[in-house]
């Protein structure tokens, strides 16, 4: 699995940026079930993941939150 660059995660829609943090946090899972069970994984592929899970729940937070301030300076209007 190799990292998306951040260029193509930002021309993703939020909702599709919402299955991919759901896929992301049950590979995270399966990664860690297998080293909890002590079966074979790729110890790197746990930080790609944390990592990509982070750059995907940041970018929909600092999305949401503009939606949030547009919603604000529309109603102050």
């Amino acid at each position: 699995m190799s990292l998306p660059t951040f260029t193509k995660i930002v021309s993703l829609s939020n909702t599709e940026i919402s299955e991919a943090i759901i896929e992301t946090e049950n590979q995270l899972f399966k990664l860690r079930f297998k080293k909890a069970t002590r079966q074979n994984f790729k110890p790197h592929e746990i930080k790609k993941a944390k990592r990509h899970l982070a750059q995907l729940k940041t970018l929909l937070t600092l999305r949401l939150e503009n939606i949030k301030q547009k919603d604000k300076h529309l109603i102050a209007k």
